[in-house]
């Protein structure tokens, strides 16, 4: 068998995993995104009734951590509902 063959491995990309909070009525998680050495702060805010409806957000705001940019990410996702509520989902 050929040594190169074997030193292939196939990369699966990662998926996410979402940490959701429960906020009046709302599941808000916080997804930021890496750009370079920073985070780009984004979440994702649902809610359940007849349909599942979902709303992802990008920010331009971007924090020298993950840490830093999901703590934003989830105060943006609070305001977000506190401020819009169901018209978060509008298109």
């Amino acid at each position: 068998m050929f040594g190169w063959l074997t030193k292939m491995k196939t990369k699966t990309p990662k998926m996410p995993v979402y940490e959701w909070t429960e906020y009046k009525g709302y599941r808000i998680c916080a997804a930021p995104t890496a750009e370079g050495s920073q985070y780009r702060v984004g979440g994702i805010i649902e809610k359940d009734g007849e349909i599942l409806r979902s709303h992802t957000f990008i920010r331009a705001d971007v924090m020298p951590s993950a840490t830093e940019a999901s703590a934003i990410s989830l105060s943006k996702a609070r305001l977000m509902v506190d401020q819009l509520g169901d018209r978060v989902f509008s298109e």
